[in-house]
């Protein structure tokens, strides 16, 4: 008999959330919805309400609030609006919530989620970045279960043997190598915004395709498989694949490697942890291994790539350097897609915020979020010179 699991979106608008929606409407009454927020698409979160027909909706921004009201009225579905109300999303009973919200803004309802024991599909980088150690603790202590999203880690997460973590050798995360992996330092210098934000295989939204582009995705990739599946930095390794067929890899001590194929499709990864510890059909492509002909491996090019060197010393220097880093970075990025940033300026942005900031690792998310503003008030600065 199928389990019925109630289930809410925080970041229903953006990719991650619409690919879960999507498989949440191809079996509604299996998934009934109990809340949907997103951060200022009013119109949009309207649209997703009425479709869905959640319990609540929330929108962070509180300027479009009587827009959310008026737009729900007659549909019995509650609104709130502002940080609070993102927060109460994530409190409501669902068992199973979508941690989908962009940035650090999505710690504090990722956090909510936690605490009361749910089932937290993450695919908010930065709750592990950000906050690894308080997220990890907290999901301990209250029951809570933390189902990765993003391909590589849900990759990992399907054959890493939890019970026999001593016998794991390394974990192995594949990266596409974004749109330059064959570009010259000299024309990587030249890049547009445009240029960086077309993935070569997957749909992503902006900021985390340029972060795609530099590596650094994948260096925030290495903090959170870290704090997953509480495996050392050293024994993490980035391979470059530039099919993005094989997501990513287990290596056991007895020379085994176990990994997870498939067509590169955000709503493969979001049912395993939707429907987990079951499987549910999705509409993605099937894997055709004879039309694909070959997969490729290379090793990431330091030179050309600093960022993955940058997130792996933030880690290895542990206190508050994820946090920092991952403000920075996020800062670099923005001043990057506004024009204000050369493309090889953003490593440069957050490896010189790094080494100017030093702060033990926070005790609390409010700890965080000071450490994450003064971060992008001195990062911000740094544009500004």
């Amino acid at each position: 008999m199928e389990m019925i699991r109630r289930v809410s979106v925080l970041g229903a608008t953006g990719s991650v959330g619409a690919s879960t929606l999507d498989l949440i409407g191809r079996d509604p009454e299996r998934f009934p919805v109990e809340a949907l927020t997103a951060g200022s698409n009013v119109q949009r979160l309207i649209e997703l309400a009425k479709l869905h027909r959640p319990r609540f909706a929330a929108i962070a921004d509180d300027r479009h609030f009587q827009a959310l009201k008026d737009g729900l009225v007659g549909t019995g579905i509650e609104c709130g609006a502002g940080e609070s109300a993102v927060i109460e999303a994530a409190d409501r009973p669902a068992g199973w919530v979508m941690a989908a919200i962009v940035g650090s803004v999505g710690l504090p309802p990722t956090f909510a989620a936690i605490r009361r024991g749910a089932l937290v599909a993450l695919a908010n980088k930065e709750a592990l970045v950000c906050a690894g150690a308080l997220m990890t603790g907290e999901a301990r202590r209250r029951g809570a279960k933390l189902l990765p999203v993003d391909s590589e880690h849900n990759a990992i997460f399907q054959v890493f043997e939890d019970g026999r973590r001593e016998s794991v050798e390394k974990l192995v995360l594949t990266a596409s190598g974004g749109p330059f992996r064959t570009w010259p330092v000299e024309r990587m210098a030249q890049a547009t915004p445009t240029e960086a934000v077309k993935h070569p295989t997957w749909s992503m939204g902006a900021k985390i395709s340029v972060d795609s582009a530099t590596l650094m995705n994948k260096g925030l990739e290495v903090i959170e498989a870290h704090h997953l599946f509480e495996i050392p930095e050293e024994r993490i390794e980035v391979v470059v694949h530039p099919q993005s067929v094989l997501h990513s890899l287990v290596a056991y001590r007895d020379g085994s490697v176990l990994g997870q194929l498939g067509t590169p499709d955000m709503r493969v990864p979001i049912s395993y942890a939707l429907a987990w510890p079951e499987r549910i059909e999705t509409p993605a492509a099937r894997l055709n291994l004879a039309q694909i002909g070959q997969l490729t491996f290379e090793a990431p090019d330091p030179t050309r790539f600093p960022a993955l060197r940058l997130a792996r010393l933030a880690l290895q220097t542990g206190g508050a350097a994820p946090t920092i880093l991952n403000a920075a970075n996020e800062v670099a990025v923005h001043g990057f897609l506004a024009g204000r940033l050369g493309f090889l300026d953003i490593a440069r942005v957050v490896e010189s915020t790094l080494g100017s900031i030093t702060a033990p690792a926070p005790a609390s998310i409010d700890e965080v979020r000071a450490i994450d503003a003064e971060v992008r008030a001195r990062a911000g600065a740094r544009l500004a010179a």
